[in-house]
């Protein structure tokens, strides 16, 4: 009898363990302490009943991009794309040959690339994103993104995203949130690609972008993008971009630099249960380990800010999640692609 008890309890633990694990809406993040505050926050905002139960209209979750839905190494994928049409468009540009900074991309100089400085890269980004219609403009990125293959994993960039953010956003969106991508990158760039990858309709992309103009010419009308700044949507400028895009202060945000801490601030200064969280690189096996001394999404502030418990009697901690990718993460990219990953590059760059 008691065999049979037994048998009965082991199977009874079996089926549970596995009814469980069928039911994780995050099987490729690892259990522990992050892991368990997004499904803990999830639940209180979505349980009628609850102290904290949050109406769907105001369920909303931005995201930034470079960094915290994909890569970003060696090289912003944008600036990549940028550097990628200047060499497409050299033999149109026979001056580009003496001129910096396209003649450090034409010689593959990265360092006299990046000494060009901010004038520099806008400089080239101009060139290579404006003078031609929105739809001219999205069939060459989506060219440019059928075609081109990352350095290090030989595989397109778009299947350098992260497969535990896929199915934190599909998590979201199935308890009722509303995701948005609110990103440093172009907001023309980030719409071609973002909802057949992340499942986020354009409407719902904020980004940096160039000044547009209408255009009527023998009948047809177009928009075309013109060589000017118009929004850089980063640091303080995310806050202002998700209130005149958005109208409501989120519920949720996650990053992954310092360029995301106004978005972090703002959203977790929000009245009622709040949501932030940073994931930070350290996993140069699998993906890159970087944080402070990379030109590439730094992370410093933002991540001193999260780990601070002190209490000044003024601000209270914000009370952000840190996932360390080498530790929280199961697997970093979709598992069917896996098999395409090249070579490991050692990271110079040290957490």
């Amino acid at each position: 009898m008691r065999t049979r008890v037994a048998c009965l309890a082991i199977g009874w633990i079996v089926l549970t363990a596995a009814n469980v694990l069928a039911e994780d809406p995050l099987p490729s993040w690892n259990e522990g302490a992050e892991k368990a505050s997004i499904l803990e926050f999830v639940q209180r905002v979505t349980t009628e009943g609850s102290t904290d139960f949050v109406e769907p209209a105001e369920r909303i979750a931005v995201f930034d991009n470079d960094g915290t839905l994909w890569s970003e190494q060696p090289i912003y994928f944008q600036l990549q794309f940028a550097i990628d049409r200047v060499k497409q468009l050299a033999d149109q540009h026979p001056e580009w040959k003496t001129e910096q900074p396209f003649q450090a991309v034409l010689e593959d100089d990265r360092e006299a690339l990046l000494a060009s400085g901010e004038k520099g890269l806008l400089r080239l980004v101009m060139a290579t994103h404006a003078d031609m219609t929105t739809d001219e403009f999205s069939a060459a990125v989506n060219d440019w993104l059928r075609t081109a293959r990352h350095p290090r994993f030989d595989r397109p960039y778009s299947e350098l995203v992260y497969q535990p953010m896929l199915e934190l956003l599909a998590y979201l969106r199935d308890r009722g949130f509303k995701t948005y991508i609110v990103s440093g990158g172009g907001i023309e760039f980030v719409r071609t690609f973002a909802e057949e990858v992340y499942g986020i309709p354009p409407e719902q992309v904020i980004g940096s972008s160039v000044a547009t103009k209408f255009v009527v010419n023998e009948g047809q009308t177009s928009l075309v993008r013109l060589p000017k700044l118009d929004f850089i949507n980063d640091k303080e400028g995310k806050p202002v971009a998700i209130q005149k895009f958005i109208g409501r202060r989120p519920l949720a945000a996650f990053g992954n630099s310092d360029g995301d801490l106004q978005m972090l601030q703002w959203t977790s200064a929000g009245e009622g249960p709040r949501f932030g969280l940073i994931v930070h690189h350290t996993d140069a096996e699998r993906e890159w380990a970087y944080d402070r001394q990379s030109h590439v999404g730094r992370l410093d502030k933002a991540l001193r800010l999260a780990r601070d418990t002190s209490q000044d009697g003024k601000t209270p901690p914000p009370f952000w999640t840190v996932v360390d990718m080498r530790r929280d993460w199961r697997t970093i990219y979709p598992e069917a692609k896996q098999a395409a990953a090249g070579r490991r590059i050692e990271n110079s760059e040290s957490p």
